[in-house]
């Protein structure tokens, strides 16, 4: 028992050592290739274990020919290790390099592809996460080019839209002003419809910019969205009745919910309004209030004919208008953009899709959390 803890001793000394002096080497080369890291770890195994057989040999006293075989095999198996851990090492720096030159045109070319070549877990886990992030980033730039032509689209159409009834107005004003105005009461009448429709732009841009700077400040409160659709109906009638389209909307349901009534309700007439200027004449608008599951669905069903399904992505878009078909008279392409960040920020979702005849707005809410007495 005595002879096996000497020799154990021994050779943990011995091949202690040699890791002390392999470990000083991985210091010294930790900033350089893997390759020469991995013949570093291989010799300091063939070392160590020389180290404690010679060890052994010393205190236990073996004869030269016994340690000369020995010696002989650590040396082979070294040879053997060395060569090994330099393949290997040659393999990882050049499945590393290939990995090195596809990142790099992932930073010229903005896309990147992963080396066909197999790699280690590691490196190709590594591929999967820079493929996944090109991938987000390119989506991510979709979005910011189509951000950026709404946007182009939206100045564009807002200095037409403003400079049309400015130049009216400044016509009125000047036939006013010179008296040469057949009808002055007109005029003044004009002028103010004029104004009004302006003073609805600005409200808008200043709605959608509260929306976009995160700067909506929401009231929520428990309120039926039965009574909201309700009263949304009565407001949009005059506005049917001035474009004959029938309004449809009885039989609501009730169901509660926890929002902002005054946000909801801009939220309301907006999709209305939207509906009726894009029905004809004798046409209907149906409105419709559900609950599905734990959210509340409300409807708002039009007769427009349907929207081409390349642009049904695009409906709640800033300044989008769709074809010059559907190109109302008045407003600059903002009321479906304030729904959507209306109901987004009341944790809801608001979507679009065809139906015969027509097209289904639906703004799904969540229901009014349930309270214990």
């Amino acid at each position: 028992m005595k002879d096996v803890l000497l020799i154990v001793l021994f050779a943990f000394g011995g091949a202690a050592c040699a890791g002390v002096l392999g470990a000083m080497a991985l210091r010294l080369v930790r900033h350089r290739s893997v390759a020469v890291s991995l013949a570093v770890v291989a010799a300091v195994t063939v070392t160590a274990m020389l180290a404690g057989t010679l060890a052994v040999a010393w205190a236990m006293f073996l004869s030269p020919h016994d340690l000369t075989v020995v010696t002989l095999v650590v040396a082979m198996a070294a040879a053997v290790s060395l060569a090994t851990a330099l393949l290997l090492g040659r393999w990882v720096v050049a499945r590393s390099r290939d990995l090195t030159r596809a990142a790099r045109d992932f930073g010229t070319e903005g896309s990147f592809a992963a080396p066909p070549a197999r790699a280690t877990a590691e490196l190709a886990e590594l591929g999967r996460e820079l493929a996944a992030t090109s991938a987000r980033l390119a989506a991510s730039r979709e979005r910011e080019r189509a951000l950026e032509s709404s946007r182009r689209e939206l100045v564009a159409w807002m200095s037409h839209d403003l400079r049309t009834p400015l130049a009216g107005l400044r016509a009125m004003a000047e036939a006013l002003e010179d008296g040469v105005a057949a009808d002055p009461g007109r005029y003044h009448r004009q002028i103010r419809t004029e104004v009004e429709r302006l003073d609805t732009m600005v409200g808008d841009l200043f709605e959608l910019s509260r929306i976009h700077a995160g700067a909506l400040e929401l009231s929520p409160s428990r309120v039926s969205l039965r009574d909201l659709a309700a009263d949304a109906l009565l407001g949009a009638d005059p506005v049917a009745r001035e474009c004959g389209v029938r309004l449809s909307g009885e039989g609501f349901a009730h169901v509660p919910v926890d929002v902002d009534g005054k946000e909801m309700t801009r939220v309301l007439a907006n999709l209305l309004v939207n509906a009726i200027r894009h029905t004809p004449a004798d046409g209907t608008v149906a409105v419709a209030v559900d609950r599905h599951a734990d959210a509340a669905v409300l409807s708002v069903t039009d007769g427009c004919g349907g929207i081409p399904e390349e642009d049904l992505a695009r409906v709640f878009d800033t300044g989008w208008r769709g074809s010059p078909a559907r190109t109302p008279p008045a407003g600059a392409g903002l009321g479906l953009a304030i729904v959507r960040g209306i109901v987004e920020a009341h944790a809801g979702r608001a979507e679009v899709r065809n139906v015969p005849g027509g097209c289904r707005f639906e703004v799904t809410l969540p229901l009014a959390a349930t309270t214990t007495g």
